[in-house]
């Protein structure tokens, strides 16, 4: 089964189109295997001798299992998936706490006396 490349159309980049073990067609990203231990479990794509992929949900992998992953985690055009909940909520409050923050005039040093504007 042959790989065919295509591009991207939210970055431009190159993406790997290969089909799963359902005969879909998956976009992966290419020239990139990492092992899959570092890869969320629903989130790794393991090669057949056939050329397709399927997930890898074994907990937890081989430990030198090497994986593929899906261009859009990669793609700098494109939101990063709700992955977990949890971290998506904390991305976006982590978000209001810094726009907080730029906002928020300088700390008065200890003593309570504003410096000098020198500047």
């Amino acid at each position: 089964m042959e790989t065919a490349q295509l591009t991207c159309q939210h970055c431009g980049l190159p993406q790997d189109q290969v089909q799963t073990l359902e005969r879909d067609p998956i976009m992966l990203e290419p020239d990139m295997r990492p092992l899959a231990h570092t890869v969320p479990a629903e989130r790794r794509w393991i090669e057949l001798s056939d050329g397709r992929v399927t997930v890898y949900g074994v907990c937890p992998p081989v430990v030198e299992q090497r994986c593929r992953i899906e261009h859009a985690l990669a793609c700098p055009g494109q939101e990063l998936p709700d992955l977990w909940r949890w971290l998506t909520m904390l991305r976006d409050e982590n978000r209001r706490k810094s726009e907080r923050q730029r906002n928020e005039p300088p700390p008065v040093p200890p003593g309570g006396e504003q410096l000098p504007d020198v500047g």
